[in-house]
């Protein structure tokens, strides 16, 4: 794995002096890779961003929180702590420290990609005098770069509609031009086909590396969502990239769980999970999604956390869901459905004072134990990755795609989403008739709940802001009202604005 190699401090991956040492090429770009998991280089507490917290600013969880504590799934309980009341209750502003987390991360990871390209070209080898073996992995390395750059500017894209646009072609430190929706998508799409054959075959690389499996799949979503991002209709082209994804190898976990387990990185869930964020209890220790997430959802006196491997009082119950997300499981055969992690106790769906932790039910999806019951080495900071894209979205996205006019087969379409409820022991298999729109965005929520994609599903089927649909809590409504259109985008972060005079911000802040 190439996290098994000791960062420097980031400072120095910038220096002359670190490449004369031909091992620095990996160490490199493995600091590209962490930037994904960890904030610093001091622990779970430092933060190398200046004047932002470590916890609001690890790139997991920040993405979790944008992506599915602004929507219907999940409530945070704590809402002193900073940014989680706006984020959860819709109504964000500038200054919320979690977007300009997000933000800055992203950068962060573009920058750093950007320095590695840098320092890798033909002519920066030739002076170094580096070895003929050491440039056959850089051709990979570099590729991966370009990747890891494109999937930051995915997000900005997605999430902010515009981002500060910078290549290797840029002097460190310059003021940068800022780049809309329409020349991220143009980028994003350009880079990701170039690199293609540069990267390793899907599947095929090492552990928490990138290859043509994590392109095919960025390509699948920008055109999946191409009609949000730059209003044309792409669904035939994400169909071609979900095909060549089911084509690659990749095979569904043998159990639904396995997924989200501590050993998710060598049990069943490698043949599914296509790139995740790495999270280690001893190497790797960060508070990113998936430490947040199983502490989170225990405390109460439904969950004890050993049960999980965490500690028996986790965090106290920081977590629970939406009425509306367990409204999902009511009625039909999700009774046995493994997806259905569901623990209602005797305690009320609804939940009308977000401060009251004994309201409100909670789920059990993450756990800190692995596949064969053997807890993670730490009792905090668990081993389990974030899945960040999985096969499983792969078969939502060829259905939904096929249902929106992108081709692939009917039959295929039913029997991917089949696949999926057979996994997950669910009797109540579907017929071509009972695939619509509507179903394949509730199934999604079943499927992916708290895997960082709800907002944008909702936002792709028009159903985030406005008042079409309200959720509990939307618009800072207990039972939900409408919000703006304007929503739809997050701000950019006041801090970032003072930072490049290019940037403007978006409509409605």
């Amino acid at each position: 794995m190439i996290f098994n190699v000791t960062l420097n401090d980031d400072d120095t991956l910038l220096g002359e002096d670190l490449f004369q040492n031909e091992s620095a090429y990996r160490q490199v770009i493995a600091g590209v890779y962490a930037n994904l998991a960890l904030t610093g280089t001091d622990g779970a507490e430092s933060s190398n961003i200046e004047g932002i917290d470590a916890g609001t600013s690890q790139f997991g969880r920040v993405l979790l929180y944008m992506q599915t504590l602004s929507a219907d799934q999940m409530i945070w309980s704590y809402e002193n702590d900073p940014g989680t009341r706006e984020i959860q209750r819709n109504i964000w502003t500038a200054q919320n420290p979690l977007i300009l987390g997000m933000y800055s991360r992203s950068h962060l990871t573009i920058a750093l990609a950007n320095n590695f390209l840098r320092e890798t070209t033909v002519d920066k080898l030739d002076s170094r005098g580096v070895s003929e073996s050491v440039r056959q992995n850089i051709t990979a390395y570099r590729a991966e770069a370009r990747l890891l750059r494109a999937l930051s500017y995915y997000y900005m894209m997605d999430l902010f509609g515009k981002a500060n646009f910078g290549t290797e072609a840029d002097a460190i430190n310059s003021v940068l031009p800022v780049a809309d929706r329409a020349q991220l998508f143009e980028f994003i799409e350009s880079e990701l086909i170039a690199i293609e054959n540069d990267l390793v075959p899907a599947g095929a690389n090492e552990y928490g590396r990138a290859d043509r499996g994590v392109a095919y799949m960025i390509l699948a979503k920008i055109y999946l969502n191409a009609e949000v991002y730059i209003g044309e209709n792409r669904y035939a082209d994400c169909m071609n990239y979900c095909q060549q994804l089911l084509g690659s190898g990749y095979t569904l976990a043998t159990e639904y769980k396995h997924n989200f387990m501590a050993d998710n990185n060598t049990n069943s869930a490698t043949n599914e999970i296509i790139f995740s964020i790495i999270s280690d209890g001893s190497t790797t220790q960060n508070y990113g999604p998936t430490t947040v997430m199983i502490n989170g959802s225990v405390g109460s006196l439904e969950v004890n956390g050993t049960e999980v491997g965490v500690s028996e009082g986790g965090w106290g119950g920081a977590l629970r869901v939406r009425k509306e997300f367990a409204e999902l499981w009511q009625g039909g055969n999700f009774g046995d459905d493994d997806r259905n992690t569901i623990i209602s106790g005797d305690r009320p769906i609804g939940i009308s004072d977000i401060s009251d932790r004994d309201t409100g039910f909670i789920i059990q999806k993450f756990s800190n134990v692995s596949s064969t019951g053997q807890a993670g080495i730490d009792q905090t900071f668990v081993d389990t990755d974030f899945p960040l894209f999985r096969l499983a979205d792969v078969n939502l996205m060829y259905a939904e795609a096929h249902l929106r006019g992108g081709g692939g087969s009917l039959d295929e379409a039913v029997q991917l989403i089949n696949d999926l409820r057979s996994r997950a022991n669910n009797p109540n298999l579907i017929s071509n008739s009972d695939l619509t729109l509507p179903f394949i965005l509730d199934e999604r929520s079943r499927e992916l709940h708290w895997e960082a994609h709800r907002r944008q599903d909702l936002i792709r089927f028009g159903l985030f802001t406005g008042g079409n649909y309200n959720w509990a809590w939307k618009g800072n409504g207990s039972n939900g009202i409408a919000i703006p259109s304007h929503l739809n985008l997050y701000p950019i972060p006041n801090f970032s604005m003072s930072a490049n005079p290019n940037l403007t911000q978006n409509p409605g802040y």
